[in-house]
């Protein structure tokens, strides 16, 4: 008799899938401390296309509740949170906030945020080019109005 037939190999999967979903999973929501201030136009793109991962405002969806998926999805914006985060923009140094300007205005020319992967499945943050320009627009303006203290 063989341990390792369809069947068993099936149930051994589904057991360890339903064991995984009790590991825990940190995904939280901190105060927001200093928030970015923009106009209405810019933050609101800023909150469909950047914020679940680049602030402490995170709307977690449903899968974000499923392992192996919620491993994964507290990984990345934890990730974000660190490079990036708006919600805590006014803590950041002179000399911080003017690279993470030219780090956001050069990240959307190039193509690369927000990923393609969310992008996929939040069709709100596929941004158009007139959105992204807005964007890239306001990151060389706010890059003239950083105090380096």
């Amino acid at each position: 008799m063989k341990i390792f037939k369809p069947k068993n190999l099936f149930l051994i999967l589904i057991l360890i899938f339903i064991i995984i979903q009790f590991v825990p999973v940190e995904k939280t929501n901190p105060p927001v401390t200093a928030p970015l201030r923009a106009s209405d136009d810019v933050t609101h793109i800023m909150k469909s296309a950047c914020y679940d991962c680049h602030s402490n405002e995170t709307v977690w969806p449903w899968y974000s509740h499923v392992a192996p998926v919620s491993w994964l999805l507290s990984d990345h914006v934890r990730n974000g949170r660190r490079h990036l985060n708006f919600s805590a923009w006014g803590e950041y140094p002179g000399k911080r906030k003017l690279k993470k300007l030219d780090e956001i205005a050069e990240e959307i020319e190039g193509g690369n945020m927000p990923l393609a992967g969310y992008v996929k499945m939040h069709s709100e943050a596929n941004l158009s080019a007139e959105q992204k320009q807005v964007l890239i627009d306001w990151a060389h303006a706010a890059m003239d109005t950083v105090s380096l203290d």
